[in-house]
């Protein structure tokens, strides 16, 4: 499984992927964000079948290199949904025919010369894609459950860069307690609004120990500090109610 989430804020943009695949018994690490300058700072994170993943990226990075140039990053996600498409005319029947499910999401983010500001899209498996905006600032991919209520409690357009960050690292963490194929090491990029490049580091366990720790302990005191009254309240109605069919 993959745990990747895009952040679109008023200040920027924030990306996390893990690094975790499973391929039967095997487990390694791999880098699923990359990141690109040559013509404008924007950044590729994917989840789904590896191989498709791979072959698409390879089609994508021909294209940067040999095409005329993208001013706008709208039309980067268009091309890259291309290459999806020529990928699943080519490959889709095969893996269908060997039980497998062809599958790749994106999310693709950054500011080309043409944007008036910063972009985030999700590209779906057909190619198709929508635009993260404000009044949704973030998608996941991959493993989403976990991560969500985080995201969805206390993350807002206008926070900044540094609170993005924060949380998308407590999301990541909710994630990896609850699912076994999401783990470290933690990649993460950021794209301050009008700067000229991306700057991606990696996060290892260590990194997020304490804030982990910190996070649980917390999630335990709050529950520890809701009012008695409120939950004997709770007691009373379910002990006091009527059996159901």
């Amino acid at each position: 499984m993959t745990f990747c989430v895009g952040m679109k804020l008023k200040s920027g943009l924030v990306g996390l992927a893990d690094t975790r695949i499973t391929s039967g018994s095997e487990v390694f690490v791999t880098k699923k964000v990359t990141t690109y300058h040559s013509q404008g700072p924007m950044f590729v994170m994917t989840s789904g079948l590896r191989s498709v993943r791979d072959k698409v990226l390879i089609y994508f990075e021909e294209e940067l290199a040999q095409g005329p140039g993208f001013d706008r990053m709208y039309k980067v996600a268009n091309a890259f949904g291309g290459q999806v498409r020529r990928v699943a005319t080519e490959d889709k029947v095969a893996l269908a025919e060997s039980n497998l499910y062809f599958n790749i999401h994106a999310l693709i983010g950054g500011r080309l010369s043409g944007d008036s500001e910063s972009k985030l899209y999700l590209v779906y498996p057909q190619g198709n894609w929508v635009e993260v905006t404000e009044s949704r600032p973030y998608y996941i991919i991959g493993e989403s459950n976990y991560g969500r209520p985080v995201l969805d409690r206390s993350l807002k357009y206008g926070d900044p860069i540094h609170w993005a960050l924060k949380v998308g690292c407590l999301a990541f963490d909710s994630t990896r307690i609850s699912d076994a194929g999401v783990d470290f090491p933690l990649d993460a990029v950021l794209y301050h609004e009008g700067d000229a490049r991306i700057r991606e580091g990696r996060l290892e366990r260590e990194d997020l120990a304490q804030l982990s720790k910190w996070w649980s302990e917390r999630l335990r005191t709050a529950v520890s500090e809701i009012p008695q009254a409120w939950v004997d309240a709770l007691v009373s109605k379910v002990e006091g109610g009527a059996p159901t069919a």
